[in-house]
């Protein structure tokens, strides 16, 4: 049965998201409001990623033929026609309800119109926007709306990097912990699970109460120590033993871990560098800058230490947390920072640089876009390991949530590689108070 073709509305906001966003519309058409292209036309210029979605976009919109205005062009095979859409004067529906002539309002003006001009041949408009405001809005006036929905997650059966499984054999539980290389051969569709590799899980009897920390990789479980420390610390669940290990096996470039706060991600991707410099030259630790009450970094006072200096506390609280655990630690940190094998930085410093044989940890990961994160890892040079750390549920970046957000997204896609592993952490360590807190408020 052949499928009732769509005309999708593009809002600026897709297009700042995803300059590549015409390809996924399948074989719909889309319409693009030429307010759009003028709002873009106040972004391109500048060095964020806005700037570059919105200069690629206008590359990509420049390179199809005339008909843009004259039927529509062709984007692809296998895709619909884009077309750009002008409007005189606003729709007089929406003067009556918005009587202010902005550029949101002109989108639904046009949508509006062209829902009223495909009425009869029934084509669906919909107006795609990551603006909830405008959504509501549309949905006012009849309007169809829709969040830009490519790339975004089933939460539901988001990856978790753990699994449990309390049916294994005593035998099996034993020859974990008996043989010397503390593994066994083990295929988890004989147990119908679907594991992937560096998976991390609890096994134990069913008919004791045995059971064992393992990782999982090609048909081998692996027991991981519990507790094992790092030079006197170490860590206090079986998610931070799962995480360490993960982040301190060197087989493995890219890690992630998404949790509450609290659960000590950061600080457990921090000791693990840490320890592990030897074998590495660097130690890169960023995290976007998200606006606070609408002041942007460049209204506040200082030079660019000064300016960063409250974004980036986070980070010399989690190394002070380090430093105050033992003298030998504290003496680490302190060479490291004199030597500058540790920079502490805004991420707009790492965007186009080529970084070999370095740990790169990035906070806040749920604060990047898909595109963001990727830019980040293919900045990873040779020997370089990347980490995200993270909530996915505490997105402070307008236009992402906790399904569309890049930490998410490179979960969902990076779960399978042999490279990769992940752990979400969801009991907090910071204090009785900050758990209960995360979990209640």
């Amino acid at each position: 049965m052949k499928k009732n073709k769509k005309l999708f509305v593009l809002d600026t906001n897709v297009i700042l998201y995803d300059s590549s966003c015409i390809y996924n519309f399948n074989e719909h058409d889309i319409v693009i409001p030429l307010c759009v292209i003028e709002e873009l036309d106040s972004f391109k210029k500048g060095n964020n990623l806005n700037s570059f979605h919105a200069r690629e976009f206008i590359r990509k919109i420049d390179g199809l033929d005339d008909k843009l205005f004259n039927g529509g062009a062709s984007i692809r095979e296998g895709n619909g026609k884009i077309s750009l859409a002008t409007d005189v004067s606003l729709h007089e529906t929406v003067k009556k309800s918005f009587s202010v002539d902005i550029i949101d309002h002109r989108i639904l003006s046009i949508t509006l119109r062209l829902t009223e001009e495909r009425q009869k041949s029934k084509e669906e408009v919909i107006l795609v926007s990551k603006d909830t405001d405008l959504r509501l809005k549309a949905k006012s006036l009849g309007i169809n709306a829709e969040d830009y929905q490519h790339d975004q997650v089933d939460l539901a059966h988001l990856y978790s990097g753990i699994f449990d499984f309390r049916e294994v054999s005593d035998e099996e539980v034993h020859n974990l912990y008996s043989k010397p290389e503390r593994e066994i051969e083990w295929n988890p569709s004989n147990h119908g699970l679907t594991l992937y590799p560096n998976q991390c899980g609890i096994i134990g009897s069913s008919n004791t109460n045995s059971t064992a920390l393992v990782i999982y990789k090609d048909n081998i479980l692996t027991r991981v120590e519990k507790w094992a420390k790092v030079k006197g610390l170490k860590p206090r669940n079986a998610e931070q033993t799962f995480a360490l290990h993960l982040l301190l096996d060197r087989n493995i470039s890219l890690v992630t871990l998404n949790g509450i706060a609290g659960t000590g991600k950061t600080l457990m991707a921090l000791i693990a560098a840490i320890d592990q410099i030897k074998h590495y030259s660097h130690i890169y630790v960023a995290r976007p800058v998200v606006a606070l009450e609408n002041k942007d970094i460049g209204f506040l006072p200082g030079d660019i230490d000064h300016k960063l200096g409250p974004f980036m506390q986070p980070i010399y609280d989690n190394l002070s947390v380090i430093k105050a655990k033992d003298a030998k630690w504290r003496e680490t940190i302190l060479r490291l920072e004199k030597e500058k094998q540790i920079s502490i930085e805004a991420l707009s410093f790492i965007r186009g640089r080529s970084i070999p044989n370095s740990i790169i940890i990035i906070d806040e990961a749920q604060n990047l876009t898909p595109h963001e994160v990727k830019t980040i890892i293919t900045r990873a040079g040779e020997g370089s390991k990347v980490i995200f750390t993270g909530d996915i549920h505490q997105v402070d970046t307008p236009y992402l949530d906790s399904k569309s957000n890049g930490l998410s997204c490179l979960i969902e896609k990076a779960k399978g590689a042999a490279h990769y592993g992940h752990v979400t952490m969801v009991k907090g360590e910071r204090s009785p108070l900050s758990e209960w807190a995360a979990n209640t408020l």
